[in-house]
């Protein structure tokens, strides 16, 4: 049976080519073992269903579980509290009917079928607590509770009720019988629910699951993850790769995040090989899977775009950040912070708030410049000298330098000096981007990335070109830019780069001139 690379929903072992979990399941049943209660909270796409399902089937001899999901349930679920517990008995009755669930005794199984059968007015939270103490007392081994799509419930209050009277219960665990343990699984942090909502939302509600423990399973995946699964398809497919450099290159972009690591994957397994890609399972072969994933619409990608409607102050940090450099502290206390490291868009990189990996990151440079292009002339202006830039499948990045000086010039020269110190990087881009749009990508160093200074790495047919962005704050820095520069260039194992100084001086020297360092030759241009 031929395996795939699997990027939706719950992941079976022996279908798909997927990481090793072993490790991390070992973390979470050790919780369980302790009787904690937990909120397996992470972005989308992040695995949480396929962990679930995973947790289910290795301790499936050891505990009787219920695995449900909130998925799919209608609003008027929620408005009476007899129809939600009549809703939460008919998912604990399918459990068992279907044999998800064993070591129930058959009297909790017929109150359960009754329960979920019957439309009783009296049915409420408390004959709910009751049916639960019935099937955790009578059962053959300790009982679990596994909710998945919590998201879907979390800003109703008949949930919090219901996770008020799970607390109860496990306050009172020592006195009568309650789950074992308790899996919450959602993007939002149930221990505060407040996120859930807008910051001046006059509802804001202080979440019941303040019992939860700490959750610190790392679920992102590390090279030698990456590379396991990658070791296990080369040997079923015979294909002769450096298994740990593919990892390493799918890491740098990826930063491990499961559903992109999958996706890129699974695009280099069924679709470049399609496209006639020679050299799939290469670095290059890495670089063309990750241009066809920038460009694909998908779930991940699409919710991206729906959280930063629904949360303008996290989209407008994330400008900032892109396009002027702008720096910020992690502050734990922060609503922004708070959202944007919950969705996975940003991580907390050493006491400062980062790009989580360079996907998004690139997906967001072309969501904001795309906001532009249409009175963007800086654009329009590329659009029309773009075939001027490609030569025997190279990009002329000397000429770009030089086109982009003239174009900058000319549109420019009347704008406030500020306006331009702001908006100089974003110009780039926007002259960078139709040239190399739909065969090339390029991702911003991360670690370079202030208000003065911005390292581009333009990837284009297999090429890669470095070109540094700067404001000009006098020769000693510009000199110094120039060095790392030439670091740079010995890391990516490059003999020729690029620099573009934004100088407000008015004694200036617009234009473009070559400088030899050593073995090196540094194109500059200054605006």
């Amino acid at each position: 049976m031929k395996k795939y690379f699997n990027t939706a929903g719950i992941c079976y072992p022996d279908e798909h080519y997927m990481v090793n979990m072993d490790s991390r399941l070992q973390e979470i049943a050790q919780l369980i073992e302790r009787g904690e209660y937990i909120t397996l909270h992470k972005a989308r796409q992040y695995g949480k269903t396929t962990t679930l399902h995973l947790l289910t089937e290795q301790l499936a001899q050891k505990y009787a579980i219920f695995s449900i999901s909130f998925e799919g349930i209608s609003e008027n679920t929620y408005t009476v509290e007899a129809s939600f517990v009549k809703r939460i008995c008919g998912l604990f009755y399918n459990a068992l009917l279907y044999g998800e669930t064993d070591g129930i005794s058959k009297e909790a199984q017929d109150v359960c079928k009754k329960m979920s059968n019957t439309d009783l007015k009296d049915s409420d939270l408390f004959s709910l607590s009751n049916l639960i103490t019935k099937i955790c007392m009578e059962a053959e081994k300790p009982v679990v509770l596994f909710i998945d799509e919590v998201d879907q419930a979390s800003n109703q209050e008949i949930f919090l009720s219901f996770l008020g009277m799970l607390r109860d219960k496990y306050l009172k665990r020592k006195r009568q019988p309650t789950f074992q343990s308790v899996i919450l699984a959602s993007v939002y942090d149930i221990k505060n629910l407040r996120l859930k909502m807008r910051p001046a939302s006059e509802h804001l509600y202080n979440s019941p699951w303040n019992i939860a423990a700490d959750f610190n399973v790392d679920m992102n995946f590390c090279i030698k993850d990456i590379a396991g699964m990658l070791d296990e398809y080369n040997k079923d497919n015979h294909i002769k790769m450096d298994v740990l450099s593919i990892a390493k290159d799918i890491f740098d972009y990826t930063f491990g995040y499961p559903f992109l690591v999958s996706r890129i994957c699974k695009i280099m397994d069924e679709i470049l090989p399609k496209r006639n890609f020679n050299s799939v399972w290469t670095h290059e072969g890495v670089i063309e899977a990750i241009k066809e994933l920038l460009l694909e619409s998908n779930t991940l990608f699409d919710d991206m775009i729906k959280k930063l409607n629904d949360f303008p102050e996290l989209k407008k940090m994330l400008y900032s950040m892109l396009f002027q450099g702008e720096k910020f502290l992690y502050n734990a206390d922060s609503f922004i912070c708070n959202i944007g490291l919950m969705f996975g868009f940003l991580k907390n990189s050493e006491g400062m708030i980062a790009l989580s990996n360079r996907i998004f990151e690139t997906r967001l440079y072309n969501l904001f410049l795309s906001e532009d292009l249409i009175t963007s002339k800086i654009y329009k202006s590329a659009l029309l000298d773009k075939n001027q830039f490609i030569k025997n499948k190279e990009l002329d990045m000397e000429r770009i330098l030089m086109k982009f000086t003239e174009a900058f010039t000319e549109i420019y020269s009347d704008e406030d000096d500020s306006f331009l110190e702001g908006n100089g990087r974003r110009f780039f881009l926007l002259y960078l981007k139709p040239i190399i749009n739909g065969i090339g990508n390029y991702y911003i160093e991360a670690r370079t990335r202030n208000m003065r200074r911005t390292d581009i790495i333009i990837d284009y047919l297999g090429k890669q070109y470095v070109c540094e962005l700067k404001i000009w704050h006098g020769k000693e820095y510009h000199e110094r830019g120039e060095k790392q520069l030439i670091d740079y260039l010995d890391y990516y194992h490059l003999k020729k780069g690029y620099m573009l100084s934004f100088n407000f001086n008015k004694k200036k020297e617009i234009g473009v001139k070559r400088i030899k360092i050593g073995d090196k030759v540094l194109v500059e241009a200054v605006v």
